[in-house]
């Protein structure tokens, strides 16, 4: 009979542990870090002034596309960017009728390459980028025919 008592204790103390373990919860990730969709947006990175400069180049892509290349007579170029090295990126085509509206937001964002290279001490290749010849219409579609 006493073995019998020593192992129904035994089973409810078991018991009693298990049902205490089972709703005992630990924050275990309270160390951990945090997911990247639930962290702030750092407004200081490089990563996010790349980003602000690739959504400036995006709409003055979209506003040149809205327009369809129908005479080459009627579009011409523009550098655009700057390399750390001084000197464009690239060249980009627009249309002269939309001339006055985005050839300002062209000079912003190349002013803005500028500050961002010296802001983040970027280096870059010298090379130099040739001005295309001039701009052709292909499917109605502007493309830059290069200077040989």
């Amino acid at each position: 009979m006493k073995n019998q008592l020593t192992y129904l204790k035994t089973c409810i103390l078991c018991a009693a542990l298990a049902l205490t373990a089972c709703t005992t919860t630990k924050n275990t990730d309270a160390n951990l870090p945090k997911d990247i969709s639930e962290r702030p947006v750092d407004e200081n990175s490089q990563k996010y002034d790349q980003a602000q400069l690739d959504k400036l180049k995006a709409s003055i892509q979209n506003e040149i596309n809205k327009v369809d290349c129908t005479g080459s007579n009627e579009w011409t170029f523009s550098p655009i960017g700057a390399k750390a090295c001084g000197g464009p990126q690239s060249y980009i085509a627009y249309p002269k009728k939309i001339e006055d509206e985005i050839l300002p937001k062209i000079n912003d964002y190349t002013e803005k390459v500028k500050a961002f290279n010296e802001k983040y001490k970027l280096i870059s290749d010298c090379m130099m980028v040739m001005p295309p010849k001039s701009v052709k219409c292909v499917d109605g579609k502007p493309e830059l025919v290069p200077s040989t």
